[in-house]
């Protein structure tokens, strides 16, 4: 899709599942059953979507799934699976993780930047050798210091060694990265994580990652028991949901296995979405 000069495509790297109680909270189970029915155990099939632009003559890669690290049993755990993954993604697009020149990562769960990283002779080295990777500082340095609460989210594997390769670029707040790509600190699932603002021909789509991280969570309330700060969440869903529908954005969902984008209509408080096929 081309917001004038910038181009994107949405990419995969498969699916996972998690628990549906945990992704849907407080929502009792014969309401979210109903939009995301679960499997023999309990858990939800989620996409790991992917973002790939093209920029002022470069390749912008946000989101890196999961990747290929995970041990056997958490690859059981989260039932990870289904082609293609990222690196087949983009070979589909013509394309080799060398010709990638930023990632950037809206936070540092394993589901959202696994694929930072490859192994290579049993060690975790850049999955993409000619990039810049790009994460907000504070988001860097919870994950190395993670609470009890979250602290499976967070695998050194993915992170460390960027730094080492000195290969982090660092944000302090809200940024213009390149042209018509815009990051937006949005607490709420964790206390840095990023939502994405893609700009160009007067036009606008708008990456809602973990605020709202299928369509089954657009209602207000619906959210996860992972969020950190609920009511930030809340606050910001009420926010950018509403910003989304009266200017008409296109929204683009990480986790949904059905929907991948569309647009937002509000109508006494709650939104509808029109779906909108991607390439």
């Amino acid at each position: 899709m081309k917001l004038g000069d910038l181009e994107f495509h949405i990419l995969s790297d498969g699916h996972f599942h998690q628990d549906g109680g945990a992704m849907f909270g407080v929502i009792p189970r014969p309401m979210w059953m109903k939009k995301a029915p679960p499997d023999e155990r309990n858990r939800i099939k989620l996409a790991m979507n992917s973002v790939l632009i093209r920029t002022a003559g470069q390749w912008v890669l946000i989101e890196t799934g999961a990747g290929e690290k995970l041990s056997p049993k958490l690859r059981d755990i989260f039932n990870i699976g289904g082609e293609p993954r990222l690196t087949q993604s983009l070979a589909g697009r013509g394309l080799r993780p060398a010709d990638i020149s930023l990632v950037i990562n809206t936070h540092l769960h394993f589901d959202h930047c696994g694929g930072n990283t490859r192994l290579e002779a049993g060690h975790a080295v850049p999955a993409f050798p000619n990039a810049r990777y790009v994460v907000q500082r504070g988001e860097l340095e919870w994950a190395r210091q993670p609470s009890d609460r979250d602290r499976a989210s967070y695998m050194p594997d993915n992170f460390e060694p960027i730094a080492e390769a000195g290969k982090w670029t660092l944000l302090d707040g809200d940024a213009e990265i390149l042209p018509g790509i815009e990051l937006l600190v949005v607490p709420g699932h964790n206390r840095d994580m990023q939502c994405v603002r893609l700009t160009g021909g007067g036009q606008t789509a708008f990456m809602l990652v973990d605020l709202v991280p299928t369509t089954a969570h657009l209602p207000l309330h619906w959210m996860m028991s992972y969020d950190l700060y609920p009511l930030l969440t809340l606050q910001n869903k009420r926010k950018w949901l509403a910003e989304a529908a009266r200017r008409h954005w296109l929204c683009l969902f990480s986790h949904d296995p059905n929907v991948q984008a569309g647009y937002l209509r509000e109508a006494d408080g709650k939104y509808e979405l029109e779906p909108v096929a991607m390439d």
